[in-house]
């Protein structure tokens, strides 16, 4: 055969030829699993995105408050098939398991709203004392074991809840009495690590409804509070809005109103716990809440300095409003 004639005989034939120098590994053992996070993604785009949100609420003699805190989870616009709920129970003496457990079902039975994707109950105890009113509750000298208490409470539901397909963790007390429906949506479309809205309360006084400012734990650091910072010993933990601590920071409270801009940003240095929205990456990377003295704040300031020494952002919105109840509390306690 010539040449000519074996390229006319070959021409129409194409020998298949297969490389295969790592041939899948099958891995069939129930005891192993394989858990990829690059694909888990804290973005703006969530709802398009498919992001999974994780509320979580610590709770503590809270039962009256429990009803009014399903209605307004219930009203949340963000796709209720994304998110998980999770709540831990400590301290208390009054029917907040009972209450907590009889709501979870009343909302997970409703017909007219679609079901949240799960809820899980977690009950831990820290030895905290529980008879406290409000005047001992946000006494000074409570403020310390107080916040130390939070942060662990926090801690341990955060571990026990946090799975790797959550893209975002949204904390959220039991006691607002209202918030935007659309706060998830509003809040991510700000691409933030960590964000928190202002947060003030209603005072009805012989019918007339007056607006107060609430959370004075969210503030900016200021030459005045790093100055005592550094005089203190390096346990101890300042609390803002106390004499015992003139700090000079400005506050998120007292910034911004409701009517103005609601996009509104300003860089904070400690935020308080009504309210956070953060990007489960950085619960993942170990910013977490310090039941001790961290660069001498603890619990969510301590959670907003943490996350700073890290290079994580920390943000509020001035005039981005959530309505807490009114504590009620004695003049002084700011």
């Amino acid at each position: 055969m010539s040449v000519n004639d074996m390229i006319a005989w070959h021409q129409h034939l194409q020998t298949p030829v297969l490389f295969n120098h790592h041939e899948p590994y099958a891995v069939n053992s129930s005891t192993i699993s394989h858990i990829d996070l690059n694909n888990i993604k804290s973005t703006p785009r969530a709802i398009s995105n498919q992001e999974r949100v994780l509320i979580l609420t610590p709770l503590r003699n809270a039962a009256p408050y429990l009803t009014k805190h399903f209605d307004l989870l219930s009203d949340l616009t963000y796709p209720h098939d994304l998110i998980d709920l999770a709540f831990l129970v400590s301290d208390s003496t009054d029917d907040t398991l009972a209450v907590l457990a009889s709501e979870l079902d009343r909302i997970q039975k409703r017909e007219d709203k679609i079901r949240f994707r799960s809820a899980t109950i977690v009950e831990k105890d820290f030895g905290v004392g529980v008879e406290m009113e409000v005047e001992e509750k946000h006494a000074y000298k409570a403020q310390g074991p107080r916040r130390k208490a939070m942060a662990r409470a926090r801690n341990y539901l955060l571990y026990a809840a946090l799975k790797p397909e959550h893209s975002w963790v949204y904390w959220r007390d039991v006691d607002i009495v209202d918030s935007p429906k659309k706060i998830l949506e509003d809040f991510m479309a700000h691409d933030r690590d960590i964000l928190v809205p202002n947060i003030w309360f209603h005072r009805y006084d012989n019918g007339q409804d007056i607006e107060g400012r609430f959370d004075y734990n969210s503030w900016i650091e200021s030459p005045q509070g790093l100055k005592l910072a550094a005089s203190q010993d390096k346990d101890t933990i300042i609390v803002e809005g106390y004499k015992e601590f003139k700090t000079g920071r400005k506050h998120l409270a007292k910034m911004g109103d409701w009517r103005f801009n609601k996009d509104e940003e300003v860089e904070l240095d400690g935020i308080g716990g009504v309210n956070i929205l953060v990007k489960a990456d950085v619960h993942r990377s170990g910013i977490n809440f310090p039941c001790y003295a961290f660069e001498n704040q603890a619990e969510t300031e301590g959670f907003a300095k943490m996350a700073k020494r890290a290079g994580y952002q920390v943000y509020g919105l001035p005039n981005y409003v959530v309505w807490h109840i009114d504590t009620k509390e004695k003049p002084g306690n700011a």
